[in-house]
Order: structure tokens, then C-alpha cells, then sequence
């Protein structure tokens, strides 16, 4: 009977994150696609501020009941907006000026679930389980399979690029993210949440921002930047931290963060049709055996 009362719960937690990661696969391609038009820091921090604006109507009344707990609060959402806000993406989209689209979504979406499911192991006491545990390992060796381009002799001589560097800081910034959230307040609700995340990340950009503008050719503004934003903006930031937060809760970080392994297979079809970016045999097994491990690590064996 337990089992049966949560299979709608668990459903709705996975269809959530399947939602968000669909939607975040474009953040990939838009990365790549607008590095000659505007600089990574602007990219990021415009994303921020719009995501703030947009928010700020619908969560308003709620920051201002829930003051008195977002100031008593405010350390462990200073660390929340760090992470997940101000240097995820930021990462990402420096890496993005160094590697493809699809190096991008692979390296960064695949390596951050390990990294989130041993943090929640040893910071929330999650269970790994033995099909978690055979899921991840099938993910890593994913994850290596596309780092040894094909051969696994190559990790022996391994040399990370610029790009990939990038990526995996930003992978790791967004598994302590998925970790701190597991850890939010029921008593802050989840839209005024996000706007004081989202407000703090902006500002936490914005002396980045003002150094970066005075050191870079100036922002080639028209229409497909400006949609690009919008989309960032309320797509990938509003939409998806709502329904990835409260996947999140549905499922526990650790099978939430899996799920986000679907993000490179999105985008890499995403790349090839929008980006003409080669898509050979090897991101094929790479994304063969990520798909794997998130099926392991998701299968219920019915009674």
C-alpha cells in the first residue's frame, strides 16, 4: 500500500524534472550560439536580472511576510545563489567560448549527478542503494567515455581542455546547489525562494559584470539576443527552478540529479539540427550508457 500511495508522487517528480531539463537544454545551445555577441558575465547576469524582474510581482508579498525568516536565513542563501546562480551558469558560459555545445551539456550535466549523489550520501544521509549505485557507475563511465574521445587508454595520458575545465567547475557549483536545496525551510515558500535567490545572484554578478563591460568589445544587440534572454531569463530560470525545486522534494537530490543526464540528449540532437555541430559514434555510446544509468538507478521492481 505504501508503494502504491507514492507511485503519483514519484510520477509527478519525474515528469516535473524531465520538464526542466528539456527546457534547460537549450541554455547549451544559446551558450554557444551567442559567444560572439555578448560576453559570458553580461549573458549571465542579464539572465538574472530578467529572471528577478520577472518573478518579482508574483513573490513580492510573500518576501515581505517571510522577511523576518529570508534575514535570519541569509547565509545559507547567500551559499544557494553563489552556487547555483552566480557561478553555474557563468561557468558554462565561459566554457562555452572554449568547447561545443555538446561537450558542454555532456561533460556538465553528466558529472554533476555523481557528484550530487555522493554529496547527498555523505552531507543528507540519502541511500545509494545497489541500482543507484550501478546507475552512477554506468553514468561515469559515460562521463569517460566522452572525455577519452572513444578509447579508455587515452584517460591514462587525460588532458583536460580550457573548456572542459570550465564545465566541471560549474558542475560541481550546481551539485552543492542540488544539495542546499534539499535543505530549504518549508517555512520560505518556494516563489519568494527563488526571488531572493535569483535577486542576491544578480547582485553577487554585478561587480563582475561592470569589470568584464569595461574590458570587452561592446554587446552586439538585435532581435535573436534578445530572445535568447527571454528565453534564459523565463524559460530556463523561473520555469525550471519551480519545477526542479519541487521535483527535488518529490524525489530526493540524488534520483532528481540523475534525471538531469537527460539534458545532453536533448541538447545534442538540439546541436546538431541548430548548432551543425558533429555528432559522432562516440557521443552515442557516451549518452547509451548516461541513459542506462538513469534507468538503473530509477527502476522500481513491482511486488
Amino acid at each position: 500500500m505504501d508503494s502504491s500511495r507514492h507511485q503519483p508522487k514519484i510520477f509527478l517528480g519525474i515528469s516535473l524534472a524531465v520538464l526542466a531539463t528539456l527546457i534547460w537544454s537549450g541554455n547549451f545551445i544559446i551558450a554557444r550560439g551567442v559567444i560572439r555577441g555578448i560576453p559570458p558575465v553580461a549573458l549571465a547576469f542579464y539572465r538574472w536580472l530578467l529572471a528577478s524582474i520577472i518573478i518579482f510581482p508574483f513573490a513580492i508579498r510573500q518576501f515581505k511576510i517571510e522577511w523576518p525568516i529570508v534575514k535570519q536565513s541569509w547565509k545559507y542563501l547567500f551559499w544557494v545563489a553563489l552556487s547555483g546562480v552566480a557561478l553555474f551558469n557563468t561557468f558554462v558560459y565561459i566554457g562555452a567560448h572554449y568547447t561545443s555545445a555538446i561537450n558542454l551539456a555532456l561533460i556538465g550535466t553528466t558529472s554533476s549527478p555523481i557528484m550530487s549523489i555522493i554529496m547527498a550520501r555523505i552531507f543528507l544521509k540519502e541511500p545509494i542503494g545497489w541500482k543507484k549505485l550501478l546507475g552512477l557507475l554506468f553514468c561515469i563511465s559515460g562521463v569517460l567515455f566522452l572525455l577519452s574521445k572513444g578509447n579508455f587508454q587515452h584517460l591514462l595520458t587525460l588532458k583536460f581542455s580550457t573548456g572542459d575545465l570550465w564545465v566541471l567547475v560549474a558542475a560541481f557549483c550546481f551539485a552543492v546547489y542540488t544539495i542546499l536545496v534539499k535543505k530549504k525551510s518549508p517555512t520560505i515558500s518556494p516563489v519568494n525562494f527563488l526571488f531572493t535567490v535569483f535577486s542576491l545572484g544578480t547582485i553577487l554578478l554585478l561587480p563582475f559584470f561592470v569589470w568584464e563591460s569595461r574590458h570587452s568589445v561592446p554587446i552586439t544587440w538585435n532581435s535573436h539576443l534578445l530572445l535568447a534572454i527571454l528565453y534564459l531569463g523565463l524559460g530556463a530560470s523561473v520555469i525550471c527552478f519551480l519545477v526542479w525545486n519541487t521535483a527535488i522534494h518529490r524525489l530526493g537530490a540524488g534520483r532528481t540529479a540523475l534525471l538531469g543526464n537527460l539534458i545532453p540528449i536533448f541538447s545534442s540532437i538540439e546541436a546538431v539540427f541548430l548548432l551543425h555541430e558533429e555528432f559522432t559514434w562516440v557521443h552515442v555510446v557516451s549518452m547509451a550508457l548516461v541513459f542506462a544509468g538513469i534507468l538503473l538507478a530509477n527502476l522500481r521492481l513491482s511486488r
